[in-house]
């Protein structure tokens, strides 16, 4: 028998040794990369699971919104159905709010009718969630419409204390919706009411710079009522009522121009959600300005504006009030610690 010389016998064992490591290395660097997709498949699952069980709540207005994100933060999943510089009180719900609304287990808004077409949608649409009229936990100023008949004014956030009963009405509703996440709810509530109280002084303070005779507004729609009460600048006269939805008639705009130059008023007030175009002519007729900045009355700015915020909307229309009618603005700064 013919025997196989040594250096080649030990050339093929380690030849058989490394083809053996390499197929060994191959499939536990297989096995080891099938570990890792499944690990990080079951990981994006589970970021993505517990993402969609975050409770579902959507906000009819954008303060209602701004407020609820705020004491909300990252625990719910917030949908707002107005976008910035929509007209609560004419705004026309779509398919797609209907399906908002249908999937929702909290639906936060405002109430007293500021908007009625969510509000029709709302109630027919059979969802099962939990309706909560945050507005309607301030106690509302009735209103002379027509004929004797008073309605509640349905722009409560006006006066900054209002605010601070729709946080924490809004509060209540979040912890009752998800109990676990009671403290979270609690300390954000907590930090925006504290400096919401030192925004409710902070705009006393600087009406109250504001010449005694000066102190008036005369704005397009009845939406400052309490704004104008709680901070003692009263509403002395506006082109139409609480609902933008009113069409002023050529006597009315008389009216309130004869108004005007009897009273004195030597400005008047634009809003942002309606066209100005009447309440020029109005300031032409009565021979008084229109103040160069116009106020935010029934919904916030857009993103990256003066007033993407409730509270930045507040400081906003102060200061457009101050300035345009004499008085000495100074920004706020909530005082740390506080806030």
């Amino acid at each position: 028998m013919k025997q196989i010389p040594q250096a080649n016998a030990s050339s093929a064992g380690m030849h058989k040794r490394r083809v053996f490591f390499f197929l060994a290395w191959n499939k536990l660097f297989a096995g080891l990369l099938l570990s890792f997709a499944l690990v990080s498949c079951s990981s994006s699952n589970s970021s993505k699971t517990t993402a969609d069980r975050r409770p579902q709540v959507v906000a009819t207005s954008t303060i209602v919104a701004d407020l609820t994100q705020k004491v909300g933060g990252e625990e719910i999943q917030l949908t707002g159905i107005l976008p910035p510089g929509a007209d609560p009180h004419i705004y026309e719900p779509t398919p797609k709010d209907s399906r908002v609304l249908e999937q929702a287990d909290l639906i936060l808004y405002n109430g007293y009718n500021l908007e009625p077409g969510l509000m029709r949608l709302m109630n027919a649409s059979g969802t099962k969630a939990k309706k909560v009229a945050v507005g309607e936990a301030a106690k509302p100023l009735q209103l002379d419409r027509s004929k004797g008949k008073t309605v509640p004014d349905p722009h409560v956030w006006g006066d900054v204390k209002n605010a601070i009963a729709m946080v924490n009405a809004i509060q209540d509703a979040l912890i009752e919706l998800s109990p676990q996440d009671k403290g979270e709810f609690t300390y954000k509530a907590q930090q925006l009411t504290a400096e919401l109280k030192q925004l409710d002084s902070w705009v006393a303070q600087q009406i109250q710079t504001i010449p005694p005779a000066r102190r008036k507004l005369v704005t397009t729609h009845d939406a400052f009522q309490y704004y104008g009460r709680a901070y003692k600048i009263p509403v002395v006269g506006t082109l139409i009522g609480i609902s933008t939805e009113e069409q002023p008639s050529a006597q009315t705009v008389q009216r309130l121009v004869e108004s005007i130059k009897k009273i004195g008023v030597p400005v008047i007030f634009a809003e942002t959600t309606i066209n100005p175009a009447l309440i020029k002519t109005v300031a032409q007729e009565a021979g008084v300005k229109l103040a160069p900045r116009q106020l935010y009355s029934d919904s916030l700015g857009a993103p990256g504006s003066e007033a993407d915020s409730y509270i930045k909307m507040i400081q906003s229309n102060t200061r457009t009030i101050v300035e345009a009618l004499g008085g000495k603005y100074k920004p706020f700064t909530a005082s740390k610690g506080q806030n």
